[in-house]
């Protein structure tokens, strides 16, 4: 069976302490639960979740849906939002798990990438050196996303076309947000197969397209 592997960077930053990262976690719960909700998701779904503030971390490594088990996510107190070294991280990993199609094997699907942050990246430097590297591993789609008053589109528009941004990074926001990315993973999954990137489907009014 062919992988569709999707990749989270969510930003875990001194600014997303209290409830921001409460809502954060009850969302991506929800999110997990719908999409276990589909027989093709749970087939072929694998999901890799990184976080980035001060350090950056894998708490989990790419892991097929049917086994997935969801950490409760943490922040500092506070700290910078070291965006450009998640990015990197996360080229290190698609590059030696990403499965090229061989006369002994199918390669994965194009892998799927959604960021999430409340701010702009510290690192700006290497934030901007990495996003060629990031732009040539052939994701189906980048979806960028800005969360709350003090996010930062501009920055997000170098990565990717595909920016929303939230007004508030409160539970029903978040909550609408990743009901969407789950719409969209289920969309990339239907999509399998095609040279085509992945259609976004319509979003809810809470996430707010910038063009």
């Amino acid at each position: 069976m062919r992988r569709l592997p999707v990749y989270f960077l969510l930003d875990t930053s001194g600014s997303m302490n209290g409830e921001p990262i409460q809502a954060l976690n009850n969302a991506l719960s929800g999110m997990i639960n719908a999409l276990r909700t589909d027989a093709q998701a749970l087939d072929s779904l694998w999901i890799s979740i990184i976080t980035f503030d001060r350090e950056v971390k894998e708490i989990v490594p790419l892991t097929e849906l049917v086994s997935f088990q969801l950490p409760e996510i943490t922040c500092p107190p506070s700290g910078p939002t070291n965006m450009g070294a998640a990015l990197e991280l996360l080229c290190a990993k698609t590059s030696v798990e990403i499965r090229k199609g061989s006369e002994n094997q199918k390669g994965d699907w194009k892998p799927l990438l959604f960021l999430m942050t409340d701010g702009s990246p510290s690192d700006l430097a290497a934030y901007r050196a990495v996003i060629p590297i990031v732009k040539r591993q052939n994701f189906g789609v980048i979806v960028a996303c800005a969360a709350g008053p003090k996010a930062k589109n501009d920055y997000l528009k170098e990565l990717t076309d595909t920016v929303v941004h939230l007004d508030m990074a409160d539970s029903s926001t978040l909550k609408s947000f990743f009901k969407w990315v789950s719409d969209t993973i289920e969309q990339g999954n239907k999509s399998m197969g095609t040279n085509e990137n992945v259609p976004l489907p319509p979003p809810p009014s809470e996430v707010n397209i910038v063009i």
